[in-house]
Order: structure tokens, then C-alpha cells, then sequence
């Protein structure tokens, strides 16, 4: 994992604006559970890509992950609109569920 990890970022440091690579460098902190990097890592892919939808879901788990709670919700919401806007209405039920299981606080 680690070595995928410092490939990803050898490619990033020639070619930052590679959003794939980014989206890939997300993923695999995510695998490892570490939210703050997911956050910092798919905030930046999310300002740069046309996301159709999946790097939401991530995002949310990640803010919910490090109990806030209210952006989970923000980008969970902000992903039924992409993944609805881009015909993935299955991603977009799905966070539907998810963000009616965080209820309101």
C-alpha cells in the first residue's frame, strides 16, 4: 500500500494537475482510514475534476469519520445532485440512505 502511495505522489509532484492519480491517492488513504488525508486529498480532486459522483461518497464517510456530522451530510447531499445530474441514479440512492442514516442532530 505504501509503495502504490509514493508512486501516486512521485507522479503528482511532475503532474499535479493528473485528477485520476489524485482521485487513486485518495483511495488508498482511505484504505488505510486515514479521513484527514481522503478530506484534504478528494477537496482538491472535487475543485479540479468533473467528478460524476463517487468521490462524494468517499468525502462523507471520511467528515463522518472525524464526527462532523454536518458536512457529511452537505457533501453526501451535494453528491446526490452530481451522481443524479451525471444518470447514476443508484449512487444517488445510495446516498440518500446514507445521509438519512446520519439523521439531524
Amino acid at each position: 500500500m505504501q509503495n502504490r502511495i509514493e508512486v501516486f505522489k512521485q507522479i503528482l509532484e511532475t503532474d499535479p494537475t493528473n485528477t485520476m492519480v489524485l482521485f487513486g491517492l485518495a483511495k488508498e488513504y482511505e484504505k488505510l482510514g486515514q479521513a484527514e488525508e481522503v478530506i484534504k486529498l478528494l477537496e482538491e480532486y472535487i475543485a479540479k475534476a468533473d467528478d460524476e459522483g463517487n468521490a462524494y461518497g468517499s468525502l462523507a464517510k471520511a467528515y463522518d469519520a472525524l464526527g462532523n456530522r454536518e458536512k457529511a451530510r452537505e457533501v453526501y447531499a451535494k453528491g446526490i445532485e452530481v451522481s443524479l445530474a451525471h444518470g447514476h441514479p443508484s449512487m444517488a440512492g445510495d446516498y440518500k440512505f446514507n445521509l438519512e442514516m446520519l439523521g439531524d442532530d
